[in-house]
């Protein structure tokens, strides 16, 4: 995987582990936004890896025609933290570094 823009690999479908971590950041998402997303479904992501754990950008589908962006970091440890959200994105909004 070719690090490009920032860094981050490039955009790839997700793994069941990106699924899980996905679900697992809905209800701080959720929070964040003030809003109840009708579904949360991971569609793609990006990794980097650093020396203190993999952060990610996960593409999520969130209604009919509605996407967020999610960035999050995993350490070590493997516990996962949620750092931004993007709001207001398409499925063709590229998913960049925010």
């Amino acid at each position: 995987m070719a690090n490009i823009d920032g860094g981050y690999g490039e955009t790839v479908t997700v793994t069941m582990e990106i699924r899980e971590i996905c679900d697992k950041m809905r209800p701080l998402v959720e929070g964040r936004t003030g809003k109840k997303y009708v579904k949360f479904i991971a569609n793609a992501y990006r990794r980097l890896d650093g020396g203190d754990g993999i952060s990610y950008l996960i593409k999520v589908h969130v209604a009919e025609t509605d996407y967020i962006h999610v960035e999050v970091f995993q350490d070590l440890k493997e516990k996962v933290s949620l750092i931004n959200v993007k709001e207001h994105q398409t499925k063709h909004s590229p998913l960049a570094p925010f």
